[in-house]
């Protein structure tokens, strides 16, 4: 599970996150808010791209501040934009670069990165140039290049902001098939219908934590 414990963040002066304790242990869990409301900054304090002012966060027993690079080899992020993530030229390059530094032979780099390929609907796709993907391709290769690695922890930033229906309608079947914990940032309140817990963020503050009907309910309320 991961446990946060009397956590904020500030920026400048300004107060990004203020006043969470929680502990997050569902499978599904949506977090939802307007711009601005915190949310992302939440999301990259669950795997130490960002660190509390205040306050500490535990995942699985590792503290984030301390075990920076354990909490990320268990915490596996997708940013909205895959470009910002994938950083070699050819797919099959990309996902072997997460396995490198573990240990494992150039045979198993292989095997591993194959089996994400086949997985993730993209085999056949080692020697494609990311470049000339289509951006659900490309989201799909970003998913693929962190679930290679095999965390147990996925944080997906807005991942289908970018894209079309079709595609949304990919990475939610591939989020489905996962039997990692998945936290999903959106703004698309559809997506999170079968999640099994829902946090609202308003001005730094959580301020709605319920199923997905009353999460909603709670947001629609304050966005008017």
């Amino acid at each position: 599970m991961i446990v946060l414990r009397g956590i904020s963040v500030e920026r400048a002066g300004r107060l990004v996150l203020a006043d969470l304790d929680l502990t997050l242990a569902e499978r599904r869990i949506g977090i939802i808010g307007a711009n601005g409301s915190g949310k992302s900054t939440f999301a990259r304090l669950l795997n130490g791209l960002v660190l509390p002012t205040n306050g500490e966060i535990s995942v699985d027993g590792l503290d984030t501040r301390a075990k920076g690079k354990e909490v990320r080899r268990r915490v596996g992020f997708v940013f909205q934009n895959p470009d910002n993530q994938i950083v070699y030229p050819t797919v099959g390059e990309d996902l072997a670069f997460g396995l490198k530094g573990r240990g494992l032979d150039k045979a198993e780099i292989a095997v591993r990165v194959g089996a994400a390929l086949d997985r993730f609907g993209l085999a056949c796709f080692d020697d494609r140039l990311a470049h000339e993907l289509s951006g659900g391709e490309r989201q799909m290769v970003a998913l693929a290049g962190v679930m290679v690695t095999e965390p147990a922890w996925l944080v997906m930033d807005e991942p289908t902001t970018l894209l079309d229906l079709r595609n949304t309608r990919r990475v939610m079947d591939a989020v489905a098939a996962l039997e990692q914990h998945v936290v999903f940032v959106t703004h698309d309140l559809d997506l999170l219908a079968d999640f099994d817990r829902v946090l609202v963020f308003e001005a730094g503050r959580l301020v709605a934590d319920a199923a997905p009907p009353e999460a909603v309910d709670a947001y629609r309320a304050i966005a008017g």
